[in-house]
């Protein structure tokens, strides 16, 4: 799955990760049906009819649906999804895609914009945690802007000098290469699009800056910035007030602008005028057996209490990414879609370990588990009065991670700025590298995923071609994820399956919705992002098939694609590399012809944690410069290319980081080594554009992937006899 760099800023599904993390159950979560309808509800032709894609896509689908006797087709029976913010309510809806009329909603903030004397209003993302992955409550960008990307930021402004009786402003949402065109998309006419990357457009940052400076220039008046201190890092706080402060002194006007914190937040407080609140669900949180983990809780606590001690002299450290949390203490909970993580924060100390976390109940499996490793048990808002005690001895500075809040450490440094101190998560790089037993948890789980995606690919193939069935994006991500339950120690999705045909395929990060989806069409091109949970690992894979005659250009920008995706998984590189560096390995094959991708190239992944984990990564970004790669190391390999309104193309494998037998001076020499065991799309290959090692690459690599996969299926059946045909030497 695409990321865009380094930064973790990734949109729930259905099928959320199960309870219990034992079992391979799948739950769906809950449906927003009983929900009354939103004020502005726009569900019959609403915004729809805006992009011209209500119409088009049924019409489409009832064309497609006829067979050459004019017969029609019933459609294929599977379980539906419902979304957060694209939902089919049976009952209200009348079954029509929902999309988020801004007008009505945007007004109410700037009411209360105006209720805290705000100029402009911003709106992130992420959760109190920097969650790449929400849960519905903390979907407030999605709410405000109707855009249900996983990263970006929406700002809002109110003219502090209009008199009309409903708020004047301009409101943007800026987010990445991956999500422009479902941005487009999404956005109502009220929104402006500010595209990270691109040349000469604004950050969100400085747009919000030149916006507050215009008003207080205009008006002669102090213009305030706010946001909730919880939705974003102390960090993001310092870098904000320096460009305030940089545009106030290179002001020729006289400009007076002030960055606060805003505690209520605003969405919150309009939400309900719109549709209910969602319900905030606490799942049972259970330990992860050592089998899986490589390392106990107190081997791991151990080893970051020394590192704290040794190279930061510090005695408390405070512990605010889920992931994090749910690593040290080998426990897994299902509180945000995709994620095995719980609400939670956590302190560490050179003697305690207090984990705060609400809802006690759901921790009765994991009692003796935490009281065997002496974790106090303490509700989750207790953290804020802890902290606040904790500070005030001010020989014992409080470390925090350079992603927690600028609510907590405001909460820190209330007793004095010398009370607390920022260092890069010792856990976060602990965790990065993995265990022996998790790299072979890791190789179990793209095992299994692999027998589940070539008996999906091979199904679909069979289907559309052999069948004629008519199989839209949705029944295709469905029939799939019932693949990957027949797997043991299968839990759920690791993100929500990207399935999409033809021109869906050039949005990167496209999702599928019921009733506004494409039926696959084996003339073009088709992509499946798709990635599991199991309890022995997280997988992410992404292949891109034709199931027709693809076009010479397809073919050829495929096998570009394909060449820099083998030379990422054949590279040999010194020790202290980073991802930034061989970044553009994988491009080299596009650059040569123009093209290229707006996306990062690889990205950590977890074990049986978040499929996008930090601190590495690969890509131009230059935050993926900061840390090596180091054996242990489980990334993606993901290059592609998109063209608008036509195709996409992305090749994804993960790989980890193993020692070579070289060695330069006192530098060893690294390399990855390939896990995913589904095959490449043999049609869309141009083998005369491929060297002679690259062939034989792929011939190895499929070879293996036919030695472990094949055993699975029987001799001479669809799934046997498509492996055997897409395996077969080239």
């Amino acid at each position: 799955m695409s990321q865009q760099g380094h930064t973790l800023t990734t949109r729930p599904s259905l099928f959320s990760i199960s309870s219990h993390v034992t079992g391979a159950q799948v739950h769906s979560r809950p449906s927003r049906s009983n929900f009354r309808p939103c004020a502005n509800c726009t569900c019959s032709p609403g915004l729809l009819t805006r992009q011209g894609r209500l119409s088009s896509s049924y019409s489409k689908r009832l064309s497609l649906r006829k067979s050459s006797s004019g017969k029609i087709h019933s459609p294929f029976s599977s379980p539906r999804r419902t979304d957060s913010l694209y939902t089919l309510d049976s009952e209200n809806c009348n079954s029509v895609v929902r999309e988020t009329n801004t007008t009505a909603r945007l007004a109410k903030l700037r009411e209360k914009m105006a209720m805290n004397d705000l100029g402009v209003y911003i709106v992130p993302s992420q959760d109190a945690h920097q969650s790449e992955y929400t849960s519905l409550p903390d979907q407030r960008m999605a709410f405000i802007s109707g855009f249900s990307g996983s990263a970006g930021v929406s700002v809002v402004t109110r003219d502090i000098s209009s008199l009309n009786e409903t708020p004047d402003g301009v409101c943007a949402l800026s987010t990445d290469g991956r999500y422009f065109t479902q941005a487009l998309n999404e956005l109502d006419l009220n929104w402006r699009l500010l595209k990270q990357g691109v040349k000469d457009e604004p950050t969100w940052e400085e747009w919000s800056i030149d916006q507050a400076a215009q008003m207080s220039a205009d008006s002669g008046k102090e213009v305030l910035i706010g946001v909730d201190p919880s939705l974003i890092t102390f960090a993001q706080k310092i870098h904000f007030q320096k460009l305030v402060d940089e545009k106030i002194s290179n002001s020729k006007k006289q400009i007076n602008i002030k960055f606060v914190p805003i505690a209520t937040n605003l969405i919150d407080a309009i939400w309900t005028d719109f549709e209910s609140y969602p319900e905030r669900v606490l799942n049972p949180v259970e330990p992860l057996d050592l089998k899986y983990t490589g390392l106990s809780t107190r081997e791991k606590l151990t080893k970051i209490q020394e590192k704290l001690l040794t190279e930061h002299n510090l005695k408390n450290f405070v512990v605010t990414s889920l992931d994090e949390i749910a690593w040290i203490l080998n426990l897994r909970g299902s509180d945000i879609d995709y994620n095995p993580v719980f609400y939670s924060y956590l302190i560490i100390s050179a003697h305690d370990i207090v984990l705060y976390i609400d809802n006690h109940e759901r921790l009765l499996k994991s009692q003796n588990y935490l009281t065997h490793n002496k974790v106090i048990v303490k509700p989750y808002n207790q953290i804020w009065q802890d902290l606040s005690e904790l500070s005030i001895d001010n020989d014992n500075k409080i470390a925090v991670s350079s992603t927690a809040s600028w609510a907590i450490v405001n909460q820190i440094s209330k007793s004095g700025v010398d009370s607390f101190k920022i260092i890069s998560s010792p856990i976060e790089e602990l965790k990065a590298i993995k265990s022996p037993v998790e790299i072979e948890g890791a190789k179990a789980a793209h095992y299994k995923d692999g027998i589940a995606l070539c008996k999906f690919f091979s199904w679909l193939e069979y289907q559309v071609i052999h069948e004629g069935e008519l199989i839209d994006e949705v029944e295709a991500s469905d029939k799939l994820l019932e693949f990957r339950k027949e797997q043991p120690d299968f839990v759920g999705l690791s993100f929500e399956t990207i399935s999409s045909t033809g021109s869906n395929a050039a949005i990167i990060h496209y999702a599928p919705k019921k009733d506004n989806c494409s039926v696959i069409d084996p003339s073009k091109i088709y992509l499946n992002d798709s990635g599991s949970q199991f309890l022995d690992g997280t997988t992410d894979t992404t292949r891109t098939f034709h199931f027709g005659t693809p076009t010479q250009e397809q073919i050829d920008n495929y096998t570009l694609v394909l060449k820099g995706n083998i030379a990422l998984a054949t590279l040999n590189f010194p020790e202290g590399t980073t991802g930034y560096v061989i970044d553009s390995i994988a491009r080299q094959y596009l650059w040569k012809y123009g093209l290229d991708y707006r996306h990062g190239t690889g990205h950590g992944v977890g074990a049986y944690l978040n499929v996008h984990e930090g601190p590495v990564g690969i890509s131009f970004r230059p935050a993926t410069n900061n840390v090596a790669l180091k054996p242990g190391n489980l990334i993606s390999n993901e290059p592609g290319y998109y063209k608008d309104g036509e195709y996409g193309i992305r090749i994804e494998n993960v790989m980890y980081v193993t020692e070579t037998e070289f060695k330069f001076g006192d530098k060893k020499f690294f390399k990855f080594e390939t896990i995913t065991r589904v095959p490449y799309c043999k049609k869309l290959i141009n083998v005369n554009m491929l060297s002679k090692d690259e062939k034989d690459w792929i011939n190895s690599y499929h070879q293996q992937v036919w030695n472990d996969i094949s055993k699975n299926y029987k001799k001479h059946s669809i799934e046997y006899n498509w492996l055997k045909n897409e395996t077969s030497v080239i």
